[in-house]
């Protein structure tokens, strides 16, 4: 029997002759412990089949064309077993999060029709084939960085991914809400965050250097109304938020709503107004007390919305503290004055302290802090030198300094120069040194680096790619990237949480670029941090395309705009839209 198109493929799949029909009379019943699943499952197959699918009161209400939900103690977290036999269909999990990724398996089972939101008016046997999924995650964060401060995303876009996501057994949406050009969590302390840093006059069009620009505002934040929804939408999917709120660069917008937080003694902050263009930005937060003080408020108000029981890995708080110049600081003498007060070495150990000074207080409150890799080393270390003119979208990073790569401790088991705050975790963007070294370490590491996984970059090398950002990373390249770096030995593996493809939005002006960049690649990306699949080059990629085969089908029952094998569709095209693409292979750091 040949096997059924599942993407991510299951642990162990036997097909067997036979199947199970839905008809009128089928039940679904939901044991104890699965009832948000099931009031999900049947809400969804009920829409697309639109058969009654009735309440069945007892497992054996479901016999013979039914469906049945049930906990098994005896599976571990988030895994499931499902079954279709002449009884019936009975999905099994460890967890209601293993039951639910399972009704995902047995929506892919029904076929592409499945995923609709209303029946098509024709005459359709749905049936589940006769077969035996057994199958569990490879990781246990399985995440998508999702850039709305470049360009905003409405909320029901926001609700669209958490279903897309759900769909690929994603259960991580790492939500990036403040950068230079806006601020999306509305902040009730302060509410000149939105009334001024939520909106832009204009917008770069393409590149940096392109010379286009949308003449046009720019904006739009959440309310804390919407992001309790969001929150709560995505623990029903079985998905954790992790908010990210930048510092302490990144932070124009922060800065043009209170220019008291920028450093007033060397750049008049009272000018500024929210970026509308992309790059590392030099207008970078002040070291003081007030603007401590400040984000103390800020995060006060976050950590409410984003509770750290709403699901697994809820505790986290992104701080960014990626990309943080240090001309103003050098230039600043009420920064000099900070350093010289606190015993610093120079202005990377300033920005570790404003790290540690988070981390402590998340800690202090139950929370857990997680940055880019830059706070292993308090930012960039090449003292004296310009800060590089790049931004995410152009791969041209430092590298962590040696004993950072290495992990290096001194005798007394302190890490040498590049300590990490305690008790943070690091996303490793730059590379996979990042994550080596903070394993090393004995910290908690999510796995991203740009070169493999940074969906904004280009999928094809050809002319008619719409503005070509970075390395090509092919369907592909993304389905044979490994996240765990053949150095670690296992224990220090064993820190690895999982992996995250990030997308940022600079060139995504819209909810159509961000389908088309990220999917289909993130059906490759969601079987490689689900599955547990051979050495990279030994993948069956043929395999792999043949299944997609059948999911370019679901994507288009769900409205997906994803890149087709052969191209860009005329209208994906952004022809005379500058970018700046990167030649040759992305290098393995």
């Amino acid at each position: 029997m040949q096997k059924p198109d599942l993407i991510p493929v299951p642990r162990a799949v036997d097909a067997a002759a036979g199947e199970v029909r839905l008809t009128a009379r089928s039940r679904l019943h939901a044991g104890e412990g699965t009832e948000d699943v099931g009031h999900w499952l049947g809400t969804v197959l009920r829409d697309a089949t639109g058969l009654p699918l009735r309440e069945g009161r007892e497992l054996d209400d479901t016999e013979g064309d039914g469906i049945g939900l049930r906990i098994d103690p005896g599976l571990g977290p988030e895994e499931y077993r499902l079954v279709s036999d002449p009884s019936g269909v009975l999905v099994e999990g460890g967890d209601a999060a293993g039951v639910f990724w399972g009704a995902q398996t047995l929506r892919q089972l029904l076929g592409p029709e499945a995923y609709r939101r209303a029946p098509l008016g024709r005459d359709r046997v749905w049936s589940v084939p006769y077969v035996t999924v057994e199958d569990a995650p490879r990781f246990r964060w399985r995440g998508l960085m999702l850039d709305v401060a470049r360009h905003f995303m409405p909320k029901d876009g926001v609700l669209r991914q958490l279903d897309l996501m759900a769909a690929h057994k994603l259960n991580v949406l790492h939500l990036h809400l403040t950068d230079d050009q806006g601020w999306r969590i509305e902040i009730k302390r302060y509410p000149r965050l939105t009334e001024v840093g939520s909106w832009r006059a204009r917008t770069k069009f393409g590149h940096r250097a392109s010379p286009l620009w949308e003449e046009k505002p720019h904006g739009g934040h959440y309310t804390q109304d919407d992001l309790r929804e969001i929150v709560a939408y995505a623990a029903r999917r079985h998905i954790t938020v992790v908010p990210e709120i930048d510092v302490p660069g990144h932070s124009q917008a922060a800065i043009a709503a209170y220019p008291e937080l920028g450093n007033t003694d060397v750049v008049d902050t009272a000018s500024l107004g929210v970026w509308d263009t992309w790059g590392v930005n030099k207008n970078v937060l002040a070291p003081t007390d007030r603007t401590l003080r400040f984000y103390e408020g800020v995060f006060e108000e976050v950590l409410e919305l984003f509770p750290a029981d709403a699901a697994p890995f809820s505790a986290f708080v992104h701080i960014g503290g990626d990309e943080c110049p240090k001309d103003q600081w050098r230039a600043s003498p009420a920064a000099q004055a900070r350093i010289r007060e606190l015993g610093l070495a120079d202005e990377d150990a300033l920005q570790s302290w404003f790290v540690r000074h988070f981390d402590n207080w998340l800690t202090r409150r139950g929370r857990r802090l997680i940055g880019w890799d830059e706070i292993l080393e308090g930012g960039s270390r090449a003292e004296g030198r310009a800060p590089v003119e790049s931004d995410e979208e152009e791969g041209a990073k430092r590298p962590l300094d040696e004993e950072c790569r290495q992990g290096i401790r001194a005798p007394g088991g302190e890490a040498t120069r590049c300590s990490l705050a305690p008790g943070a975790a690091v996303s490793s963007w730059r590379g996979y040194a990042g994550g080596v070294a903070a394993a090393r370490m004995g910290h908690d590491v999510v796995m991203c680096p740009e070169q493999q996984v940074y969906l904004d970059h280009r999928q094809d090398g050809g002319s008619d790619e719409p503005v070509p950002i970075g390395w090509v990373r092919t369907l592909e390249d993304v389905f044979r990237f490994e996240p765990v770096p053949w150095e670690l030995t296992d224990a220090e593996a064993r820190h690895l949480l999982g992996t995250q493809a990030n997308v940022w939005t600079e060139v995504m002006e819209d909810q159509a670029r961000v389908d088309y960049q990220t999917y289909p690649r993130l059906a490759a990306f969601a079987e490689v941090a689900w599955s547990r699949l051979p050495a990279p080059a030994e993948r069956d990629f043929g395999d792999f395309e043949r299944r997609m085969t059948v999911h370019y089908a679901r994507l288009d029952a769900l409205g997906v705009g994803y890149r087709p094998p052969s191209g860009p569709r005329p209208w994906q095209r952004r022809p005379g839209v500058l970018g700046r693409p990167i030649e040759g292979a992305p290098p393995n750091v």
